[in-house]
């Protein structure tokens, strides 16, 4: 049956690259992607295919019949893209000034689409029942998967798999990594409030820049001295926003910054270690302060069976010519949710465009794909999804809610 859904992938490539292009010409941003749902919601309709729309915000879900009783599987796909300026020399350059797809969720999305199709083509031969899952608002807190999940989308789910295109390595590699992948990921703002005067009198101030400057470095003593060095995690200040006049001490001064870790007990232990540093410095510099900690994703942890199982149907595509254990990464993905209420795994299917003389990261305003890439994808997350039914019942524990 792989072999089969194989050579119909293969023969809707073409289709496959124009779909990316066109969404990649027409991106649009978390939580305002209604455009994005209502393309993908009809291309399911002129299927044929059993689909809703609107869950939980702009999300889509479809679902595939098999005609022989079975599990099922779900498969996702994130369809979002960035604020940022697509600076691409390309023909299917973004068309909306500001925005682009600088992640790759165009692809993730013409890969599912295109599966659907095969897997709609074949579902006399195939058992139980396939639900695509689409998306929205990855990229942007809450995110688009926990509202999802509460609208149903993974009701009767038996397992769960997704990937992404991974800009970073070559296309014919597949990564992975069982337990914790991808770092939880959250966001804090510290606002100091001290007194402001003349450049000329800083006696006569509560300088908010010393006190905020002083936080920095404080706070970078957190991982070095507070954290188990077996354990991974990371705080950043990535703002710094103060008055900028250079004859004004200024009275007021916020950071913003991130923490990333994979923990959840040093999750918490960090949340408390901020506001114990900005307590005791903005004492020390006899200012206020407010602190927020917002908590993000919690970390993508890949369950052991469903993980050593794609890993193993990976490894005999022809396409994929290395299957590796990759390291945690300190990047954040909301498909962790998902991975809290059914067994699954998320990995990494390289796609590192080919004949370029630089490699834009993601997030990056020329990141661009290898779209070979894609129908890798399609082979591992199809092939997963039809040898799902003959694997013997997971034992690794879900954590519901």
């Amino acid at each position: 049956m792989s072999e089969t859904l194989f050579k119909k992938l293969e023969s809707y490539y073409d289709e496959m690259v124009s779909i990316r292009r066109f969404l990649h010409q027409n991106p649009e941003v978390s939580f305002k992607e209604e455009k994005t749902a209502h393309y993908i919601k009809t291309y399911y309709e002129n299927l044929g295919i059993e689909v809703r729309g609107h869950i939980g915000g702009n999300g889509v879900v479809a679902k595939i019949h098999g005609s022989k009783p079975g599990k099922t599987i779900a498969l996702r796909a994130d369809f979002d893209a960035l604020p940022i300026q697509d600076e691409k020399d390309v023909p299917y350059k973004s068309l909306v000034p500001g925005v682009m797809h600088a992640c790759g969720h165009d692809g993730h999305t013409a890969t599912l689409l295109v599966l659907a199709k095969v897997l709609n083509e074949l579902r006399d031969e195939l058992e139980g029942t396939y639900v695509m899952i689409h998306q929205h608002a990855e990229e942007y807190a809450p995110g688009g998967a926990i509202s999802m999940i509460e609208d149903g989308c993974l009701e009767g789910v038996d397992a769960i798999f997704g990937t992404h295109l991974w800009a970073s390595e070559p296309t014919g590699k597949i990564q992975y990594r069982v337990g914790p992948f991808m770092a939880a990921a959250d966001r804090f703002e510290i606002s100091i409030q001290g007194k402001g005067g003349h450049g000329a009198q800083p006696h006569k101030t509560k300088d908010a820049i010393v006190t905020a400057s002083q936080l920095v470095v404080n706070l970078q003593q957190i991982v070095s001295r507070k954290v188990n060095p077996i354990d991974s995690a990371v705080v950043t200040i990535g703002s710094f926003v103060a008055d900028n006049a250079f004859n004004v001490i200024a009275d007021r001064a916020k950071l913003i910054g991130t923490v990333r870790t994979f923990n959840e007990d040093v999750r918490t232990n960090i949340e408390e270690e901020i506001e114990r540093i900005v307590k005791g410095t903005c004492y020390t510099a006899d200012s206020d302060y407010e602190y927020q900690f917002h908590r993000g994703y919690p970390a993508v942890v890949n369950h052991k069976t469903e993980t050593e199982y794609l890993v193993e149907l990976a490894g005999k595509i022809e396409e994929v010519k290395w299957v590796e254990e990759t390291a945690p990464e300190m990047g954040g993905e909301d498909f962790a949710y998902y991975l809290q209420h059914v067994k699954g795994t998320f990995f990494f299917t390289g796609a590192k465009p080919e004949n370029t003389l630089e490699n834009y990261p993601h997030h990056h305003p020329k990141f661009d794909i290898d779209e070979k890439a894609m129908l890798i994808a399609a082979k591992t997350l199809g092939a997963a999804a039809l040898n799902y039914h003959s694997l013997q019942d997971s034992k690794d524990s879900v954590e519901v809610g």
